[in-house]
């Protein structure tokens, strides 16, 4: 099956609203990855050890190994702020999304907000299958299928750069 590619043409409203969004977002990952590395002694162990989802085992598993906890707390604090600036400048920033929609998965697993599944300490609010972690997911797979850091972001200058070198070539 051939797939027909389409280029994006946005208004100008439409553009400012898929970049707000995404600077939006990109802050608010890049925002909680420095409050956790600048907070002496911060560790997702807590987290971990009281997960209540479908993989609340693998969780408490790697909460319980010390190895396996200071390369989750690493993995979550540097992860959350290099997809925070990847979305916030628009540079990578389909990789970052793909990341950032991973690890937004991950935490939505951890505490689901499923009935019978148990209290959600961390939870801003008693949502039935939908929570603030899967509405961000939401918005990110919104700004994967309708990209626009190509035309807003730093991303703009390596796409305009390999379209020319690509024209060059050929």
């Amino acid at each position: 099956m051939n797939q027909i590619k389409i280029k994006a043409i946005y208004t100008g409203r439409q553009l400012f609203v898929l970049t707000f969004l995404r600077v939006l977002i990109g802050w608010h990952f890049l925002y909680e990855g420095l409050v956790k590395i600048f907070t002496p002694g911060w560790t997702a162990k807590a987290y971990l050890v009281n997960s209540a989802g479908p993989l609340s085992g693998v969780f408490k598993n790697i909460a319980q190994n010390e190895n396996a906890l200071n390369i989750a707390d690493f993995l979550n604090e540097w992860g959350l702020v290099l997809i925070g600036l990847a979305l916030f400048a628009g540079i990578l920033s389909k990789a970052a999304k793909i990341c950032g929609i991973a690890l937004l998965l991950l935490y939505y697993l951890a505490y689901p907000p499923f009935a019978g599944v148990g209290i959600n300490p961390h939870a801003e609010g008693s949502y039935w299958l939908v929570n603030k972690n899967l509405i961000e997911l939401g918005a990110l797979l919104v700004l994967l299928y309708f990209p626009s850091s190509h035309m807003t972001g730093i991303d703009r200058l390596l796409f305009n750069r390999q379209a020319k070198t690509t024209s060059t070539k050929e």
